[in-house]
């Protein structure tokens, strides 16, 4: 199985292992950041499944360790993120290693033209299964969109984890990353940050204390953004406005998980109200807007607070609005 991301392998290794088990079957993690003699010995020792990112997998294979002739079942897990990472490259280099009478499996939350030739290219006569919702953003998620002042706003993000047990935050970069984090830490909220720069002990570590609730508010990058499965997360907050709509999705997706309700914010510098009215827009959203400081008190719970419609940014005539619905009828 090909993942794109080592906390992502890490996770779908504990899964498949008690699976594993009950078939007497053995399962193995092997990606970037860890020790590859570690991994070269747990390869030797003999495995049926092994979970892997696509660069350290192809550095065992230059190895000599991994051989994909006697591969039976491939899988490829968020392929469309594979392919916003760059490593479409190396999906296909090990895809054309392994044997044509072999099973592929692909999973991935969009279906675009980079993942079309996924599809074309290794997969005869597929079969497509759709489990995701007919609308955009699931319905026990609520959204609220904030303009704040840049010297404002790691105060306001406080105030809003202050609120909740459990905060999730996404920022663009990694430098960023360990900015916000030192400076929710400095307005006494306890967070961690987790980027592509850390140890993988320390991503590993900042994760699992977070999901064990020991740390309520980790700042991420993107590298959280798909495929983590963290039970009970209240909030997500986009301190850096996403870049576009799908990546509004694969973030907000972190909480209101399995049918439990959470809270989408997203925090609006002055600057970049027209960038986000273009993600609303796109994902189907039309939501105000609404300007706040770190000491209103609406911020301690936000989803009990509803903006008004009439200061939604999309205005909708009355013709159009006929017109819908009698398309309705």
């Amino acid at each position: 199985m090909l993942v794109p991301t080592r906390e992502l392998a890490t996770q779908v290794t504990k899964q498949l292992e008690w699976l594993g088990e009950i078939r007497s079957l053995r399962v193995i993690a092997v990606y970037g950041g860890s020790s590859m003699q570690y991994q070269i010995s747990e390869v030797e020792k003999g495995v049926d499944m092994i979970v892997a990112t696509p660069g350290r997998l192809i550095d065992l294979m230059e190895r000599g360790v991994v051989d994909l002739g006697s591969v039976e079942i491939a899988t490829i897990d968020e392929a469309d993120q594979m392919a916003d990472m760059g490593f479409l490259p190396q999906v296909k280099r090990i895809m054309r290693m392994v044997p044509q009478d072999h099973q592929t499996m692909l999973f991935s939350a969009t279906l675009d033209d980079q993942v079309a030739t996924l599809i074309n290219s290794y997969m005869n006569d597929p079969i497509g299964h759709e489990v995701a919702s007919s609308i955009e953003t699931v319905e026990t998620m609520t959204h609220r969109f904030l303009k704040v002042h840049q010297m404002d706003k790691s105060r306001v993000a406080a105030a809003i984890a202050r609120g909740v047990d459990r905060t999730l935050i996404f920022v663009r970069t990694k430098h960023a990353c360990d900015r916000v984090a030192k400076e929710l830490r400095s307005e006494g909220v306890p967070a961690r940050a987790i980027h592509g720069d850390l140890p993988q002990h320390k991503r590993e570590q900042a994760l699992r204390r977070f999901a064990e609730g020991r740390n309520p508010v980790l700042v991420a990058t993107n590298v959280a953004a798909r495929g983590l499965h963290i039970e009970g997360v209240d909030v997500v907050v986009h301190y850096d406005p996403p870049e576009d709509p799908k990546m509004y999705l694969h973030r907000s997706g972190r909480t209101a998980r399995a049918g439990e309700s959470g809270l989408v914010v997203t925090l609006v510098e002055w600057d970049q109200v027209n960038e986000v009215i273009g993600i609303q827009r796109r994902a189907g959203l039309n939501v105000a807007i609404i300007k706040m400081f770190s000491n209103d008190e609406r911020l301690t719970d936000l989803a009990a607070w509803e903006p008004p419609d009439d200061m939604a940014p999309i205005k909708t005539s009355r013709r159009s609005l006929g017109r819908r619905r009698r398309r309705r009828i």
